[in-house]
Formats: structure tokens, sequence, C-alpha cells
């Protein structure tokens, strides 16, 4: 078969040096940002509070010099008392970024004033309160109590000191906690724990796909594929998409906007996929990729360049992966993306996201260090394995361009690609297993063709629509700001949930098919206004719903009390199963 020649590494090295250049630029701008610091928020925000006389409550804010409270985001309750509205002095109107709307703010000092209706003695006020810094951080809701005694007749005051109160406890992955952790500062701890959580990740659908593209880049090799061969080329691989991932990421997060969402278009996951095509093709022998004669000819004097040609593109592949294969958002990621967008440190915000990556790259290390012993050498099973890489690799491109093509036509591909291969395996002769596995693949394919027959539209559960056992959670789907504001408005005093989706985001599908059809889940949002914005388009109003709640991306779900605002530590970012988001909605209750 004649080789296909592709000038490839030329343009290969200079997108490395490219990415390189990128990378240095971003680094040394957070460097230069990551100066500033902030305030503890008892310091920025320090609250007292008193009896001015026996039916009233005084509650003083004195805020910091460059900082600013929300007079919306107040909220007071009492154990052991009945509290009146509290009465606000008049703010400061501005239109805030954060919200996309006009605000009324307090800045210096500001002073509340609380009627107190009932009270049997002494009483605990709690108090939630959020403000921002000038320099472009805003804090998370803040809680503090104080104890508080009620006298009849008694108008002396008495002043009382806030203490901070108890925090509610997070998921070890929330965001959250995530960016707490970062706060500290301290890398020793910070990166090892992001290494661990990228572990995790690895084993996400929106990673995997990553294994059989880097296994056929070895499988490729033939019979070259030697262990030390195999791991220099999993390691390439690996930089390039820790590299990517790290600059993609800083760049979002000092942007402000998820910038993988925007590649996640026909165009760009067609000439990925098609891409896909290309390397399956030369699996099956059509042709065989490799450098042209006159470059070979001019290498051949220079010992390893020639390797080093492919390790380049090895290099390029990781990184193209990284752009398309992982644009769902996990919780360690909107972690970071969120401590970038805050504090413009891009240093440790950075240094978390390549240690994140390099932990969703240990499973293709490992793939990497077993090459050696577990692929085959030569001859006819070397073969086998490499059409099966083939088929792999046919199956990444239809799953990266399932998000644009119609249902129908994905399940249609499904089904080809699955009963094309197991006839093959049927009539090509060898072993009983190899056979068992084509009888495998071509009742899969018809299920596939079923389902497809029959109305089924879900390639993941073709034949879900004919048992009719588990309905689907209704949403209301909102596009903007406003039409948000305006169902929360609404609500009519029932807890509310805002679902961020995108057809491109394999995590909420599996939030859709998985978790939101458990009768658990649906008997608890039962009587919740439920919310879902699609952000496939990823246009202004988009950008914009996902900029208010400082979301980089789906999935993410926002939990509302019974007055219209977010509980506080209480989001959902990545995949939750049935059990553990049961337990994530407990604040609606």
């Amino acid at each position: 078969m004649r080789p296909l020649s592709l000038s490839l590494p030329r343009w290969l090295l200079v997108l490395q040096l490219l990415l390189s250049a990128m990378l240095c630029g971003l680094l040394q701008a957070g460097t230069a940002r990551a100066a500033t610091t902030f305030l503890d928020p008892s310091a920025a925000f320090a609250m007292t509070a008193r009896m001015s006389d026996p039916g009233t409550i005084e509650v003083h804010y004195q805020i910091a010099d460059g900082y600013y409270m929300y007079r919306e985001r107040f909220a007071f309750a009492a154990a052991g008392a009945t509290l009146g509205t509290p009465v606000f002095p008049p703010g400061k109107v501005k239109f805030d970024e954060t919200f996309k709307k006009d605000v009324e703010t307090y800045r210096h000092a500001v002073t509340i004033h609380i009627p107190l209706a009932q009270a049997g003695g002494a009483f605990t006020l709690n108090a939630t309160s959020q403000g921002c810094a000038d320099a472009g951080l805003c804090y998370a809701p803040q809680d503090a109590r104080a104890s508080l005694s009620a006298v009849a007749g008694s108008g002396r005051p008495t002043l009382v000191s806030a203490a901070p109160a108890a925090a509610t406890p997070s998921a070890p992955s929330s965001p959250g906690t995530l960016a707490t952790l970062l706060g500290g500062g301290r890398l020793l701890l910070i990166m090892p724990a992001f290494l661990v959580l990228g572990l995790g990740l690895a084993f996400t659908p929106c990673v995997l796909p990553m294994v059989p593209i880097l296994s056929s880049i070895i499988v490729g090799e033939g019979a070259g594929a030697h262990r030390a061969r195999a791991l220099l080329l999993s390691i390439a691989y690996s930089l390039g998409m820790a590299l990517v991932y790290t600059a993609l990421g800083v760049a979002a997060g000092l942007i402000g906007e998820g910038l993988a969402a925007a590649l996640q278009n026909a165009w760009v996951l067609g000439a990925m996929g098609l891409l896909m095509v290309v390397m399956a093709l030369s699996m099956f022998g059509v042709y065989t990729l490799q450098l042209p004669a006159a470059w070979q000819t001019r290498l051949a004097g220079a010992s390893g360049r020639q390797r080093s040609g492919k390790l380049a593109g090895v290099f390029a592949m990781g990184a193209l992966s990284a752009l398309i294969v992982g644009p769902c958002v996990a919780a360690p990621l909107a972690g970071a993306l969120v401590y970038i967008s805050q504090t413009r440190d891009v240093m440790i915000g950075g240094a978390a996201l390549f240690a994140m990556a390099i932990g969703m790259s240990i499973p293709l290390l490992a793939v990497g260090v077993s090459a050696g012993s577990l692929l085959p050498r030569a001859g006819a099973w070397m073969d086998a394995v490499k059409r099966f890489f083939g088929v792999l690799l046919l199956a990444v491109a239809l799953w990266l361009v399932s998000p644009v093509l119609p249902p129908a036509a994905a399940m249609a591909g499904w089904c080809v690609l699955l009963l094309a291969y197991g006839v093959y395996m049927l009539t090509r002769g060898g072993l009983w297993s190899g056979k068992l596995a084509g009888v495998l693949f071509v009742l899969l394919g018809l299920v596939q063709a079923v389902g497809l027959a029959t109305g089924g539209r879900d390639a993941l559960a073709p034949l879900a629509h004919l048992s009719g056992a588990r309905s689907h959670l209704a949403f209301t789907r909102i596009k903007t700001t406003a039409q948000l504001d305006a169902a929360l408005a609404k609500a009519g005093g029932k807890p509310a949930l805002l679902d961020f989706y995108a057809d491109w985001c394999v995590s909420c599908k599996e939030m859709e098919k998985l978790t939101f059809v458990d009768p658990g889940v649906q008997a608890l949002l039962a009587d919740t206004v439920r919310l879902q914005v699609d952000v496939t388009a990823n246009d202004a109003d988009d950008r914009a719903m996902l900029k208010r709640f400082g979301l980089f991306g789906p999935p993410g779900i926002i939990l509302f009390d019974r007055q219209g605002r977010e509980i506080a530590d209480a989001r959902v970012i990545g995949y939750q199963d049935a059990p553990t988001f049961k337990a994530s909605l407990a604040p609606l209750r």
C-alpha cells in the first residue's frame, strides 16, 4: 500500500511554541496581579449588634475602604424570638456586573434596625450578608450571630460582637471547599489534592475517550511499540493535554467565560471527528501515515529526529484532545476557575489546574507502561488489535459529532458501526472468543436498529421508550436573566432549582438519564420550581446567565430558598448519582 505523506511536524512545532508563549504570558500577567491581597470577611465587614430599645435590634456593619455590601443579600432570623421587617437606610444604586442588574449597595458603614415582635428573654440573632471588594473579589455569603437579651422596660444598650457562625460542611469536592484550599496558598497541599481529584476525573465520560485515542497511536507503532517507546508517546500526549488544559483554564478564569464551550460547534467537532476517521483508516491499512520521503532523507543522518517529529504530532494530538474531548465542568475545575477569576492569582490556580491535568493523565501513562508487555508484537494478532482500535477511533469520532447530529442519525451511525464490526468478527474466522464478541456486537447493533425503527432517539437507552417505566423530570426552559428573575418572583413561596444544560455536555446527559429519572429524586423535587437554561449555543444570553452565577460551563445546579435567594454552599457542580444528589437537595427541605 502506497504511503500517504502528510507535512505535519513544522506547523506542530510552531503550535507548541505558540502555546508555550501564551502560557508564559498568562503566568507573567497573573504574577503581576497576584500581589493584591484581600481582607478576611470578618475584617472587611465587621458586624456588631445591640438592643437600641426593648423592641428594636440595631445591627451595624463597619465596611472597610474599597469594599461594599449588597442590600438584597441581607437576611435575619432569630432563635427564641420573632422578628419584624428590617428597616434599611437608603443605599447607592449601581449596575453590578456579577448580577447583571441594578443593585443597592452600602459603603463605609450601614446600620439596620429590626423590630422585635416577640421575645422571651435571651435569644440568638442570625445574620446573613454578602459583599465584594472593588479589586475584583466577591465573597461568598457570610453568616454571623449575636447573643442578645430583651428585657421589658430596659433601654440600656447592650453591645455584643457578632462571632462568625459555624459554616455548613460542604462536600469534599465542592467549589467552595476547593476555593478555600486554594486560598491557603500552600502548593504542597494544593497540588497533591488536585492530582488526586484529576485521577478521579480520568474515569468520567468526558475524559475516557482520550484512552482509545492514545492507545491507537501506540498500536499504530506496530512492532516498534516497546515499553519505553510507548511510555514516551504517552508522556508527550499527556503533556500536550496538560499544558493546553492549564492554559485554557487560566485564560477562562481571567476572561470569565468557558472557552471550551466555544469549540463545541459543528465545524470544530466535525474537523476533530474527521481526524479520528483519518487515524482509523490508517489502522485498517488503507494507508500509512509517515513523513514525506524528502524529509525522511534529510532526517536519516540525524539520529532520533524522525521520532521527535512523531512526538510533536502526538503532543499536538493531546492538545487537541484537551480542547475537544473534555469540555464539561466538574467541581475541581470550577473551584480553580472561580479562584482565578476572583483573585487573578494565576500561579496558584494554574498550578492546581496543571496538577489536575496530570492526575487525569495517569491512566494514559498506564497505557504506555503496559503497552510493552500487553500489546502483540507482530502477525495476525497485531492486525486484529489495530483493527479493533480503528473501530474504537470511529466510535470516538461518532461520539464527538453526536451533539450536532440529529438523534436519529446518531443512532443510525451506532447501528451501522456495531453491525459492521460484528459481522466482520463472525465471518473472518479465528477463535471462538472472536465469534462470541462478533455475536455481542451484532446484538448491540440490532438493539439500536429496533430502537430506531420504533421511534427511539436515545443511543444510550435505545429501548427505554418502549418500557415507559421511568418518566423524565420536567423542567421549565428559560433563556435570560430577566426570565429567571420573573420565574423566581412567581414561585409562590416554593423553593426553586436551576439546571445548566448543554447538548455537548456528557455529564449533563448523565444527570438527565441516570439521576433525574430516579423516583426518590423526583419525589424530593415534586414541590419545587424546576428551571433549566440550555447553554448549548453559547450566545450572549447564555454567557450572561453563566456569568451571573460565576459558572464557566455546565453542568451546574443552583438551589434557591422560598424567598428566591440562592442557598449558600449548596451548588451542585458536575455529575452526581441519585443517592448523592438526594443528599445535595437537603437544603431545599
